[in-house]
């Protein structure tokens, strides 16, 4: 018998130091069959767990050894890959759940969109239609033809009867009008649908950095409306030479809006253009009569005897003057009038109301239009392409009517519009000439005129502050 203390029992059994060697056997096995990038692809985890309680390891050792010996069953992770492909053979089984929910298509409902080259008969025998339904539709009615003007992109919607034969063909035209055929006893019957946008007010603010166009554009303005706005204060500023980089302004214009999407716009209800530091305001009013017409906040009608270019948006190429070496002349000849260069086929406007004393072939002027504007005034547009339909000696104009396009006929070196205006038979420069004023909001309308006018200025002056406030964040 010995004094020898008895020995410390050891921290683990040895049963579990032989379970860790093998987990620890099995992880190192684990990182060179699978990468971790592989074993990351595929979201597989691997918890493992040491017990210290005896009879958990007992229960273990009675279950099937996770670590196999070499020779069965091939890989040490045969379970774990069996595992996965039971689980992935069952995602496959189990169908989506949103192909479970897609509703069964409508047979009798066919869709088509039109396509470069395809015609009605192609898109009829898409569907499965034969071509004498075709002929049969077309020569329906006259507005039946409409169908047969495709354009590219277009949606054809067809409806079958239980025969397969057309019972109905609609498709939309416009963002607001659908053309629809239906079959009836005695054959087919169109219809027009012209759907009634909400209208609604919006705000633009430009500044010029470059042209109007490209300014009104960033601010959101179409084309037609940046045309409007220019029109509509063409009488005070002129957009041919004026413009200038820093100028800015403000709108408020009707939208049209279907469904939440905006499918056009409407009139200009309020615009204010500063210009080389000078503030142009202009506010729409219609009358107890029923005449609209656009004035200044004050009143003052903004529609004068003249409108100041006669052309959008030109660049002036020569300007009037007493002494000018004529470009084909070659010689020192005055020249009575401005010259407007712009790209062929730009549209002339008549700068008044007036009589056309001539539309035909004047000398170097080429093919010329004369407008006699009352007892004083007489304005000439040389060098035209051809004259507007309608335009003809004898005949009258409206202001701002288009009266021709921009040509080279004559004594021209380039497309151009050459511009003389006249008072009392004496040639005057159309750039300094200063020209008549209508009449103002009479004194009856007046206070009408203010209750309108008012909120919408104060709605450009609030927008344009809440503009600038944001900007400055």
């Amino acid at each position: 018998m010995t004094n020898e203390p008895p020995k410390a029992p050891p921290l683990y059994p040895k049963t579990h130091l032989l379970a860790a060697s093998g987990i620890a056997a099995l992880l190192s096995l684990a990182l060179l069959v699978f990468p971790s990038s592989d074993v990351e692809a595929k979201k597989t985890t691997l918890n493992l767990e040491l017990e210290t309680s005896a009879e958990q390891l007992k229960d273990e050792s009675r279950a099937a050894p996770l670590v196999q010996a070499a020779g069965e069953q091939g890989s040490p992770f045969a379970q774990i890959d069996e595992a996965a492909a039971s689980t992935q053979k069952a995602e496959q089984q189990t169908p989506p759940a949103e192909a479970a929910a897609q509703p069964a298509k409508d047979p009798a409902h066919r869709e088509v969109t039109v396509a470069s080259g395809d015609t009605l008969s192609t898109l009829f025998a898409k569907v499965g239609l034969p071509a004498n339904a075709v002929h049969d539709i077309l020569a329906s009615s006259k507005q039946a033809k409409q169908f047969s003007q495709l354009k590219h992109g277009q949606v054809l919607q067809f409806e079958l009867d239980k025969q397969g034969q057309l019972a109905s063909l609609h498709s939309k035209v416009g963002s607001l009008e659908t053309i629809r055929l239906t079959k009836t006893a005695k054959g087919y019957t169109f219809n027009r649908e012209i759907s009634k946008p909400v209208v609604r007010t919006a705000y633009a603010h430009g500044v010029i950095k470059s042209s109007l166009s490209a300014s009104a554009q960033r601010a959101g303005l179409s084309h037609s409306l940046t045309m409007d706005m220019a029109k509509v204060l063409g009488y005070d500023i002129d957009f041919a030479q004026d413009i200038r980089q820093g100028d800015e302004f403000d709108v408020v214009y009707e939208q049209k809006v279907m469904d939440g999407k905006v499918v056009g716009t409407g009139n200009i209800l309020s615009a204010r253009f500063t210009n080389r530091g000078k503030t142009y305001t202009a506010v729409r009013y219609t009358n107890k009569q029923g005449n609209t017409s656009y004035y200044t906040a004050d009143g003052n009608s903004l529609r004068k005897a003249f409108i100041r270019t006669p052309v959008d948006f030109a660049r002036i190429s020569s300007r009037f003057s007493a002494g000018r070496k004529h470009p084909i002349l070659n010689k020192i000849r005055a020249h009575k009038g401005v010259d407007y260069a712009a790209p062929r086929g730009t549209p002339i406007k008549a700068a008044g109301d007036g009589r056309i004393e001539l539309a035909g072939r004047r000398g170097g002027y080429g093919n010329t239009v004369i407008i006699q504007h009352g007892n004083r005034y007489k304005t000439l547009y040389g060098h035209m392409q051809g004259f507007a339909k309608g335009i003809k000696t004898g005949g009258s104009v409206k202001q701002g009517q288009i009266i021709g396009y921009i040509g080279t006929t004559g004594l021209s070196t380039g497309p151009h519009l050459h511009y003389e205006f006249q008072v009392n038979g004496v040639h005057v420069d159309p750039l300094s000439q200063k020209v008549p004023m209508s009449d103002p909001i009479a004194k009856n309308e007046r206070q009408r005129f203010l209750q309108q006018s008012q909120p919408l200025i104060a709605r450009m002056d609030q927008e344009k502050a809440t503009l600038l406030a944001m900007n400055k964040r």
